[in-house]
């Protein structure tokens, strides 16, 4: 496998704090299993492995040098969920519910530049105490936007506060919790940000390989969550999961802030053209006949660029405030109309019954996806004959619905788990307003 050429830059995001996931050497306790997989007859190697295709790598690409862990150098196994490593990370002190916390590899599927099985990396979480006779439920939470360069992997910073909350309450309630970086976040390549179905195969196959990493003590019984970008990557790995993971068995999908569009529902929303799209487009966003993003940016967008490829998110929108880009037209050299013509709708979803129960969280107040266009997404979700919940919650901002849904989410899960009957409410679903007041002093409630 290639391997990219990027050094590790003078970004603050990436040093691991002290309270993060550190880089640790493989101990003897990890679990190597690339050479053993090989070793068997069964498992043929992918071709693709030796021939990277179109995907890109190296600096541009995001690609840093983190640890010898996210690098593999020998051929991949040629099926997809497999678990070529695992290692202990350094806890941190939002998750005190985990008796164990493991940085994962697994293999991948790449849809995106078709470049056959490639590495992923991701954090698995087990609850304090003996698993139940079953084995923990899992779920198979999607993070939101952290950036596009591999020192944004959560699985090498560690979680932020509201992020490693989340997953302790999950935990807390007796779910084993597996957190896919997505493909390139850490691992070679570009990030294809919110290309859901490159997310959404990521996601199920890091639930392929928590249950490969602990077969005894995780149940196949899953539920998919993800919160705004992350979002889109469940509702999509709910989608994918019939055909890509039959095996696995889905019961659920939880999303908040939610992104996915749907052009053939009945609800139309514009294109979103809002100034974190720019990452999409520097990590394979762009068609591949057009010209890449670098011939396509204005001076201000340069930096915006060799900023993204380096640093993490929170830089990169303090560079875009300190440049003044408020949308994406100042951050580039060229037209709307000709904007319309490179991009690909990595959002976009066709119509279709996805076959699991949905839970969907809006904040009242999200400024970011407004209520309007979460209701355009429900209302497609509706109209394909999902079975959707939708709960709406008065002064919370994107950020803020992710825990006030928490208590709602989590009573889903257990009825679903229980096989009791949930309740969809498409038949009393309303157009909201524009997005309301931030109710002040809530936890986790600054956006």
């Amino acid at each position: 496998m290639n391997q990219p050429d990027g050094k590790k830059k003078g970004d603050s995001c990436a040093h691991p704090p002290a309270t993060s996931a550190a880089s640790q050497p493989p101990a003897g306790s990890s679990r190597q299993v690339i050479m053993s997989v090989l070793a068997f007859a069964f498992m043929a190697v992918s071709s693709a492995a030796l021939a990277l295709g179109r995907r890109p790598v190296g600096p541009a690409a995001g690609d840093m040098e983190l640890s010898p862990f996210y690098r593999v150098t020998n051929l991949l196994p040629d099926a997809p969920g497999v678990l070529l490593r695992e290692e202990t990370m350094r806890g941190q002190p939002e998750i005190d519910a985990a008796s164990e916390s493991r940085r994962i590899l697994y293999t991948s599927t790449d849809v995106r530049w078709q470049s056959g099985q490639i590495p992923v990396s991701g954090t698995l979480y087990l609850p304090v105490g003996k698993a139940p006779a079953k084995g923990w439920p899992l779920v198979a939470w999607a993070h939101g936007t952290l950036g596009i360069a591999d020192a944004c992997a959560p699985s090498w910073t560690g979680f932020r506060p509201r992020d490693a909350t989340y997953i302790n309450r999950w935990l807390k309630a007796g779910f084993a919790v597996v957190v896919t970086d997505y493909q390139g976040l850490g691992g070679p390549g570009p990030h294809p940000y919110l290309n859901w179905q490159v997310e959404g195969r990521s996601v199920l196959d890091s639930v392929r390989a928590a249950l490969a990493a602990r077969p005894a003590q995780i149940s196949n019984r899953v539920f998919i969550s993800g919160q705004s970008q992350g979002s889109g990557s469940a509702v999509g790995a709910a989608r994918l999961a019939r055909e890509y993971a039959p095996e696995l068995k889905v019961l659920g999908a939880v999303a908040t802030g939610l992104v996915s569009t749907f052009p053939g529902g009945p609800v139309s929303v514009p294109v979103r053209n809002s100034s974190n799209m720019f990452l999409s487009f520097a990590a394979g966003g762009l068609r591949d006949d057009g010209p890449p993003i670098d011939d396509i940016v204005s001076d201000k967008g340069r930096q915006l660029l060799d900023t993204a490829r380096i640093a993490c998110t929170g830089e990169v929108m303090k560079l875009a405030r300190k440049l003044r880009i408020g949308d994406l037209s100042e951050a580039l050299s060229i037209s709307t109309e000709r904007l319309e013509e490179l991009r690909i709708l990595v959002t976009n979803m066709p119509m279709g019954n996805i076959g699991v129960p949905l839970f969907v969280g809006t904040g009242l107040a999200d400024a970011t996806i407004t209520p309007v266009r979460q209701y355009a997404a429900v209302s497609a979700l509706c109209a394909s004959g999902n079975s959707v919940v939708w709960n709406r919650y008065e002064g919370r901002g994107h950020d803020g619905a992710l825990h006030e849904s928490f208590d709602d989410s989590i009573a889903f899960a257990r009825a679903v788990l229980e096989k009791k009957e949930v309740s969809s409410n498409c038949s009393t679903i309303a157009q909201p307003g524009p997005p309301g007041a931030r109710q002040e002093g809530l936890l986790f409630n600054e956006d």
